[in-house]
C-alpha cells in the first residue's frame, strides 16, 4: 500500500519519540502524533521535503545538521512558566538562603542557576526577590544562570519582553520598580529594566548531557518541573550532576510534584521540594 505523505505514521513517530526521548528526555506518547505531526509541517517545506518518512530518515540518518534538530527540539519542547511561580521557593529564599548568605558570604558573588528557565520569568522573579532583599542593607553582587533545551524561548527570556497580563502577580510597588512599559498600547507590554537584566545570563543547555557546561559552586539551584519528563534513572543522573555543580550547603529547589525519595544524592530534604547539599 503507497504511503501516506501528508501525515506521520505510527512507526516514524515511534521512532522520532524514541530519539528524542533518549537524547533530550522528553516523553511523546502516541497521544502527541498529532501535535508533533502539525509542529514538524514546516521543517519538511523548509527542508523540501515531501514527507514525514523521509524527514525522519533525515533526522536518524547521523547526517542531519545540529542547526535542523535544535529547530526540532525548539518545536516539541514544552516551555510553561510564571512570575512567582511555586511561590514558597520565593518566600525560603527571603526568609532562609538570602539571610544565610548575607551573614556568612556576602563578599562572594550570589550564584543562582534556573536550569529550566523557560521564557525568563523564573529568572527575574529570582532577580526581584534579591533586589528586594537588598532594600535598606549593604549591596552585594548577584549573577543569575538560566538556561533551557530551546533557543527559541532563550532568545525570548534574552529580551526580557511580557506581555502585560503576565505581570498582574507582581506587586504594583515591584512594577514601578523593575518593570519599563511599553510604547505600543493596543498590545501593551512590558520590559525588566536594564539593571535586572544585567545579572541574568541565558545560553542552551540540555540536562541530559553527560556534564554541564556551567559554572561550579552555585548557591541555588532551581529545576522545577522538567524531572517529571524523565523516567527515576534519569531523574537522579540529572540531580546529581546538577548537584556537582551546587556548593556544599547550597539549595536545589524541585517542582510541586517532584521527588528525590529513594534516590542515592546527596542531599537532605529541608521542606517539600527544597533540599540542601551534604
Amino acid at each position: 500500500m503507497e504511503e501516506n505523505k501528508t501525515s506521520l505514521s505510527d512507526t516514524d513517530f515511534n521512532k522520532l519519540a524514541s530519539f528524542i526521548y533518549t537524547n533530550y528526555g522528553i516523553k511523546l506518547p502516541i497521544t502527541k502524533k498529532i501535535m508533533l505531526e502539525s509542529r514538524l509541517r514546516p521543517r519538511l517545506r523548509i527542508n523540501n521535503m515531501e514527507s514525514y518518512r523521509e524527514y525522519c530518515q533525515y533526522v536518524l540518518s547521523g547526517k542531519c545538521s545540529e542547526s535542523e534538530i535544535v529547530n526540532m527540539i525548539d518545536l516539541v519542547s514544552t516551555n510553561k512558566t510564571d512570575f512567582y511561580r511555586e511561590s514558597a521557593h520565593f518566600d525560603f529564599m527571603l526568609d532562609v538562603v538570602l539571610p544565610e548568605y548575607y551573614e556568612n558570604n556576602s563578599e562572594k558573588t550570589f550564584k543562582v542557576w534556573s536550569s529550566a528557565s523557560s521564557s525568563g520569568e523564573e529568572s527575574y522573579t529570582i532577580a526581584i526577590v534579591i533586589s528586594e532583599f537588598m532594600e535598606g542593607k549593604r549591596p552585594f553582587d548577584f549573577h543569575i544562570l538560566g538556561t533551557d533545551i530551546s533557543t527559541r524561548i532563550i532568545e525570548k527570556a534574552s529580551l526580557a519582553v511580557y506581555p502585560l497580563d503576565r505581570v498582574d502577580v507582581i506587586p504594583l510597588a515591584q512594577k514601578k520598580k523593575y518593570l519599563l512599559r511599553g510604547k505600543d498600547l493596543e498590545n501593551p507590554t512590558v520590559r525588566i529594566v536594564p539593571e535586572l537584566r544585567s545579572k541574568t545570563l541565558f545560553k542552551r543547555l540540555n540536562l541530559m548531557d553527560n556534564s554541564y557546561d556551567v559554572p561550579k559552586d552555585f548557591d541555588l539551584i532551581f529545576c522545577r518541573n522538567v524531572l517529571i519528563y524523565f523516567d527515576r534513572e534519569t531523574q537522579e543522573n540529572v540531580i546529581n550532576k546538577l548537584c556537582n555543580q551546587l556548593k556544599k550547603g547550597g539549595y536545589l529547589f524541585l517542582g510541586h510534584s517532584e521527588s528525590i525519595s529513594g534516590y542515592d544524592v546527596p542531599l537532605k530534604q529541608i521542606k517539600p521540594t527544597m533540599y540542601q547539599k551534604i
